[in-house]
């Protein structure tokens, strides 16, 4: 028999979960009133005209919670396409009512900042305004992101490639609410004040990762004296096997070399150290070994990523191993030229169910490159910025659980800030 989930005190339980005794429970239907919305598609749009458009696009790309005029370009339509359509205010609430996966189901944005401007609201979306003005503006742009509000919208998704979720039932969602205006507000600025923390951490990571871009182009670019080869000509380049067949159970174990999937890249990191599966002995006998300190790239998929091994592995068959060049070319030499290419190897990639190199191509790419002294010194600066970059984004990965458990407990009245 299971046994009742325990209540604490000062909670009460509802239909959409435990919140606390205080909270209200209202549906979108009792707190908004949902306004009419324009159908026009991206090819009545314009970039100059005075009445801006909001398109539920600009909204799944640009936006977070926030619509905010002062910092988001929007598009136009022409004065005579305006007709009865409502315009927007400061603290309405457009919902969109399409998106390719769940993570955007119902997606929301609260605007502001309109100020003088005169805009609508468009195709795929929903505009709530406050019937009774019972949430504080900054609070609404919360509203969707909240768990228990969440779970309700993804269970009345409807569509196969396309989810959304219909007026109808968009109206029936039920949404916990702090009791004042007073406790709304705090929460509100709370979450702000995480947005504003990982936004300036996002702008420095962009600009760290432009200046790297420019050490790149700069220390990279052939000069006087540098030879010029094919890294064929340079280097050993073996395709990594994958086990066959590869869902049998009897290649892997809970221990021993990794097993390294494409879907382990990212292209964010120097280093791979981690991969979620290991192979038995019999699998690592019949895939391809590789060790600390050594160079792979992708050919599948995700192509043309460079990574330094960190750890005992075997490689899928979307990788290449590059050995015995070592003598001629310093390892963090080589892989930023790799890694400077990518964009390059991206569009050398054959057709196919996904799109794919072979090593003929790896081999025929060129390399340029200076005395081994000079490579390592290269190597070290793009290595030390890389550094660098990588802590930034384990802090932003940081803040971002932060802030989602600050949702989690803030939205649902678990901590209380009044």
């Amino acid at each position: 028999m299971v046994e009742a989930m325990e209540i604490p005190k000062g909670f009460k339980k509802t239909e959409v979960g435990i919140i606390p005794d205080d909270w209200l429970l209202a549906s979108y239907d009792e707190v908004f009133d949902f306004l009419t919305t324009a159908t026009y598609s991206r090819a009545q749009l314009t970039e100059s005209d005075t009445i801006k458009y909001v398109h539920y696009g600009d909204i799944h790309t640009k936006c977070l919670h926030f619509l905010d005029c002062d910092k988001i370009y929007l598009p136009s339509i022409k004065n005579e396409l305006l007709k009865n359509y409502p315009l927007l205010k400061d603290g309405d609430l457009i919902v969109v009512d399409a998106s390719e996966d769940y993570e955007g189901v119902g997606k929301s944005v609260e605007v502001k900042n309109l100020k003088n401007r005169k805009a609508i609201s468009g195709l795929h979306t929903f505009l709530l305004r406050d019937k009774q003005e019972a949430i504080a503006n900054g609070f609404k742009g919360y509203l969707q992101p909240n768990s228990l509000v969440k779970k309700q919208m993804d269970a009345l998704a409807t569509g196969m490639k396309v989810y959304g979720v219909s007026k109808t039932n968009l109206k029936l969602i039920k949404i916990p609410l702090p009791p004042t205006k007073a406790e709304q507000t705090a929460i509100a600025e709370a979450l702000n004040d995480a947005d504003a923390l990982i936004a300036e951490l996002e702008k420095l990571i962009a600009k760290k990762k432009a200046i790297k871009q420019g050490a790149m182009q700069e220390l990279l670019k052939p000069k006087a004296g540098w030879e010029v080869k094919k890294l064929g000509e340079i280097a050993n380049i073996r395709r990594g096997a994958s086990p066959r067949p590869i869902k049998d159970p009897k290649w892997f174990s809970d221990r021993g070399r990794g097993w390294i999937r494409i879907s382990d890249v990212t292209s964010s990191s120097v280093y791979l150290n981690a991969t979620t599966q290991y192979l038995s002995e019999d699998g690592a006998r019949n895939s391809v070994a590789v060790d600390k300190g050594d160079l792979i790239m992708s050919i599948c998929a995700t192509i043309g990523v460079p990574i330094i091994i960190n750890i005992p592995a075997c490689i899928h068959d979307g990788f290449v191993l590059f050995t015995n060049y070592e003598k001629v070319i310093d390892t963090f030499f080589l892989y930023f030229v790799l890694q400077a290419q990518t964009e390059i190897l991206t569009g050398k990639g054959q057709p196919g169910t996904q799109k794919n190199l072979n090593t003929t191509i790896v081999g025929n790419i060129e390399i340029a490159y200076p005395n081994i002294e000079k490579q390592q010194d290269i190597g070290l600066i793009l290595r030390d910025i890389d550094i660098e970059l990588s802590g930034l984004e384990k802090k932003l990965d940081k803040y971002k659980m932060l802030k989602q458990g600050m949702m989690q407990n803030l939205l649902t009245g678990r901590i209380r800030l009044i």
